[in-house]
């Protein structure tokens, strides 16, 4: 079921466009991943769906096609700016976010108290934000946008310059969040982060959806090719031999030869392993290693927007 529909969105800067009738289709219960190169419209869009931007055309409804007035208390943001009080302790950062929701006495005490142990900073509970490192700051904002526990989840860049430590916590965290049936949609330069736990991925680029889908999905627009990589004993053998034969393979897309290394990007049903092994020892080479790799999702990332840099400041 769909929990939250953007339909043809646009959004215009004075002369720059930076959302143009863009759809995205949100489903409830996943952890969705949205990636895209500086400038390509990810805040605009979100802050659009928050209702901190008003639209110039086109819809944001969420479920049962309820808008953003009456569904905001839905929503957790876990901002890429530290929305946090360097100047209260972390207790009363979590407390005061969650008293803007209505919670009271009680209820309100429990909600802080497990948000802390959520996100491992019950220990330092009584010590300012201010003290705080960058990974426990990132954290405590974490905890600040998901005390009151919202449907939806909206986190820009949760991970940005922080620990490995810490970095490992949030991923847990937002694991748990989405087995308790919470929502993720999830903004970040970390492709890492999304292939370990993103259900469905978007490419977004200009200010449109360049595609979506799984990450399965989105390798097919690789095609099938895979990358072999074979390692040879050195000085051994006719490797000149043997390469001309690969390269000669209908199947074979691309060689590369690194000193006694060869990098073949080919079809995956048709060149593998066990059809090398022959071929090499007809030429008398010796294999010290052979490893097979899918494309990663940085290089299709890098394949659908381009290698240009997009330097530019604040984001759109």
């Amino acid at each position: 079921m769909s929990l939250l529909e953007i339909r043809n969105l646009k959004k215009t800067f004075k002369d720059m466009t930076a959302v143009n009738g863009l759809n995205l289709s949100i489903d409830a219960g996943e952890v969705h991943g949205i990636l895209g190169p500086n400038g390509a419209g990810k805040s605009t869009t979100i802050n659009c769906l928050l209702g901190l931007l008003p639209i110039d055309a086109g819809t944001v409804e969420f479920e049962n096609g309820i808008t953003i007035r009456k569904w905001s208390k839905n929503i957790g943001y876990v901002p890429q700016d530290l929305a946090i009080y360097p100047d209260l302790t972390a207790e009363e950062n979590i407390r005061f976010f969650c008293s803007l929701y209505g919670f009271k006495g009680a209820e309100l005490q429990e909600r802080t108290q497990k948000a802390l142990d959520f996100v491992g900073l019950m220990e330092v509970r009584d010590k300012k934000s201010e003290e705080f490192s960058g990974g426990m700051k990132r954290r405590l904002n974490l905890a600040c946008g998901v005390v009151h526990s919202p449907k939806l989840v909206i986190m820009d860049e949760p991970t940005v310059g922080i620990d490995p430590q810490s970095r490992n916590r949030i991923l847990e965290n937002v694991k748990a969040l989405n087995d308790e049936g919470t929502t993720i949609l999830y903004t970040t330069h970390y492709m890492p982060e999304v292939e370990s736990i993103c259900n469905r991925i978007t490419v977004i680029d200009h200010g449109q959806v360049i595609t979506s889908g799984s990450k399965a999905d989105i390798m097919n627009l690789m095609g099938k090719d895979v990358e072999l990589f074979i390692e040879f004993a050195e000085n051994e053998g006719d490797l000149d031999g043997f390469l001309t034969q690969v390269d000669n393979m209908d199947e074979v897309h691309q060689l590369i030869k690194e000193e006694w290394i060869c990098r073949i990007r080919h079809s995956e049903s048709s060149v593998l392993i066990d059809k090398m092994i022959p071929l090499a020892s007809k030429y008398q080479l010796s294999i010290r290693n052979i490893t097979k790799q899918e494309p990663s999702l940085e290089e299709i990332f890098l394949s659908l927007t381009g290698k240009e840099l997009r330097d530019q400041e604040g984001g759109v």
